[in-house]
C-alpha cells in the first residue's frame, strides 16, 4: 500500500485525483477549508501542509482501498516524471498512448481485486495482456512504472501460487520488478520488494536468512509504519519456524502492539493468529487457542486465502491435544478442500505437513 513521508500540495493533489473527488468534495472529507485544497493545487510541490493536516492526509490514503492506492500511485508517478533523460528509455512508435495507459491501470485495479479474491486465472489473464504486448525498452518513465507493478502483481499470484522458485517463479518477477523501481529511484517500492523477497526466502525454507532480512527492513525508514509492523511480526514467524518459539513471541506480540496503535484490525487478527501458531510450537496449548479464538473472531476473512490460512493454523493446534485431535483433522480437511478448490498449493504442502507430522510413527489416522 502507498505511504507518504511528508506530504506537499502535489501528493495531496494526486490523492484527490485518485479518490475521484472534487477540490470541494475533497475539502469536506478532509474537514478544511476549499481555500487550502485550491492552494495546494496552485502551487503543489511548493507548499506543504501543516503537521495536524498532514496526519489528516495520512488517515485518509491508509483508510482508502487497494483500487486508490494504485491510482494514487499511478498519477503522482505521472506528476512527478520529468520526461525522458540521458539514460532513459523513450516511446517508441510502437509504444502504448495515453488511452492505452488508463486501460491499463484500470486493469491492475482488476487484477489487485482478483488476487484478494484468489481469482489466479483471471488476474494471470490480465497482468499478461500487458505483459506481453510491450517491452521495458520502448516505454516511457509511467509506462515503466505500471510494468514494474504488473510484475510485482505477478510476483504475488507466483507466491500465492507456491511457485517460489525457479525462472517463472515469484522471486524472479520480484527482482525483476525490483530493477525497474530501481531505475525509476523509487526507493519505498524497492523496500516494499525487498520485503517480499524476504517472504520468498522465507516460504522456501532459508528461515535464518530471512529473519535477518526482516530485521533490517523493521526499521527501514523507507517503508511505512505498517509495513515495518509487518516485517517485525514476520521475524517472529521465522523464528517460531525455527524452534525459537519464546522469542518469537515476544518479537510478534510487540508488533501486535504496533497494529493495534496502527487500527489494523486485519494485521491484528493475522498477528493473534501467528501467536497461536508459536505458542503451540513452545508447548503452551491454552494460551495457543487463546490466540487463535481471537483471530478467528476478528478481522475480515472474506478472502480464500486467509480462511486456509485460519483453518490450517486452528487445525494445527487442535491435533497437538489427543482430546482434540479428531477435530483437528476435520478441520484440516476442511482447509485442504478450501486450498484445493483455490489451487493454493502452497497451503497444501503446509496442511501435508502437519498431516505428516501428526501420524508420526503410529501410522495414519483412522477414517
Amino acid at each position: 500500500m502507498a505511504t507518504v513521508h511528508h506530504w506537499t500540495g502535489l501528493e495531496a493533489k494526486a490523492l484527490r485525483g485518485a479518490l475521484r473527488l472534487s477540490v470541494r468534495a475533497f475539502a469536506m472529507q478532509l474537514g478544511l477549508a476549499v481555500a487550502t485544497v485550491s492552494k495546494w493545487e496552485s502551487k503543489l510541490a511548493d507548499t506543504a501542509p501543516r503537521p495536524d493536516t498532514q496526519a489528516i492526509l495520512d488517515t485518509a490514503l491508509s483508510r482508502a482501498d487497494a483500487a486508490v492506492h494504485l491510482r494514487f500511485e499511478t498519477i503522482l508517478s505521472e506528476m512527478t516524471s520529468t520526461g525522458p533523460s540521458a539514460g532513459r528509455p523513450r516511446v517508441t512508435a510502437s509504444g502504448p498512448r495515453a488511452w492505452e495507459y488508463e486501460s491499463w491501470a484500470d486493469d491492475l485495479d482488476r487484477v489487485v481485486v482478483a488476487l484478494s479474491r484468489q481469482n489466479f486465472t483471471f488476474a494471470d489473464s490480465l497482468l499478461n495482456r500487458w505483459l506481453t504486448r510491450f517491452q521495458a525498452s520502448e516505454l516511457d518513465e509511467k509506462g515503466l512504472y505500471l510494468f514494474a507493478r504488473s510484475t510485482a502483481l505477478l510476483g504475488d499470484l507466483k507466491r500465492d501460487q507456491g511457485a517460489v522458485l525457479g525462472p517463472l517463479s515469484a522471486r524472479r518477477s520480484y527482482a525483476d520488478a525490483r530493477a525497474i523501481f530501481s531505475q525509476l529511484d523509487i526507493p519505498r517500492r524497492v523496500a516494499q520488494l525487498d520485503l517480499s523477497l524476504a517472504v520468498v526466502t522465507e516460504m522456501s525454507g532459508k528461515l535464518e536468512l530471512a529473519a535477518r532480512h526482516y530485521e533490517t527492513l523493521a526499521v527501514d525508514d523507507r517503508l511505512s509504519r505498517r509495513d515495518r509492523a509487518r516485517a517485525r511480526l514476520w521475524v517472529g514467524t521465522s523464528l517460531s519456524k525455527d524452534g525459537q518459539h519464546d522469542y518469537a513471541t515476544r518479537v510478534m506480540q510487540a508488533a501486535t502492539r504496533d497494529f493495534e496503535d496502527l487500527t489494523e484490525p486485519d494485521d491484528w487478527s493475522v498477528a493473534h493468529q501467528k501467536l497461536a501458531l508459536a505458542r503451540r510450537g513452545a508447548g503452551d496449548l491454552t494460551q495457543a487457542l487463546h490466540f487463535i479464538d481471537i483471530a478467528r473472531s476478528s478481522g475480515t476473512t472474506e478472502s480464500p486465502m486467509q480462511r486456509v490460512r485460519l483453518d490450517t493454523a486452528h487445525g494445527h493446534i487442535l491435533l497437538s491435544d489427543p482430546a482434540t485431535r479428531d477435530d483437528g483433522h476435520l478441520v484440516l480437511d476442511q482447509a485442504a478442500r478450501q486450498a484445493a478448490q483455490y489451487g493454493l498449493v502452497h497451503q497444501l504442502r503446509s496442511i501435508e505437513g502437519i498431516r505428516a507430522m501428526s501420524e508420526g510413527p503410529t501410522g495414519p489416522r483412522q477414517r
